[in-house]
């Protein structure tokens, strides 16, 4: 098997500023200990063009995005649209791909959410690594979305991750990160 029941999936590319937010929130995501239900994948540029399609809707039930979406709030806000919420042509890579019309095609076998981020600012073309603060202040809140939308004890895992982060490892935290 591939997927398992519940995708969570990063687009972006981390050599653009704010467009390697889908990267960084699973990053942060693979430090946390998940239920075996849940897959968690960096999709970098080729997720709604290469790994989606490898879904399979007898397995996969639930597919969570997590990218960067300008949709015309102050850097660093969060939204959370359905696939329906995307016009053909409305929600591109930065090198633009429409990413809508990939999703489309399997909206009606699986349960498709995109998480999205307003960014600072995207360079492409011009490489710049690095997430604008106001992106990057918004991963614990995407990781809290994200993981309350799976029905996983957010709480108890963020403050977790939080730890860890102070830390420096996964391991002395202790935690399951499980729902309850």
């Amino acid at each position: 098997m591939l997927y398992s029941e519940i995708v969570i999936a990063g687009c972006g590319n981390p050599l653009f500023a704010d467009d390697g937010f889908g990267p960084a929130v699973i990053e942060e995501m693979q430090k946390l200990s998940l239920p075996d239900n849940v897959t968690i994948i960096d999709a970098g540029l080729g997720g709604p063009h290469f790994i989606f399609t490898l879904l399979d809707p007898e397995v996969t039930k639930k597919l969570i995005i997590i990218d960067i979406a300008d949709f015309g709030e102050k850097p660093g806000t969060l939204a959370k649209f359905r696939v329906e919420d995307l016009p053909p042509g409305s929600y591109r890579d930065a090198h633009s791909w429409d990413l809508a019309e990939p999703l489309q095609r399997i909206k009606d076998l699986i349960d498709i959410t995109v998480v999205g981020c307003q960014p600072a600012r995207v360079t492409d073309p011009e490489m710049e690594i690095g997430l604008s603060d106001e992106v990057s202040n918004a991963i614990p809140g995407t990781i809290r979305f994200v993981l309350e939308m799976v029905g996983i004890n957010y709480g108890t895992t963020i403050k977790c991750l939080q730890e860890e982060r102070q830390r420096g490892t996964a391991e002395t935290c202790g935690c399951s990160g499980k729902a309850n």
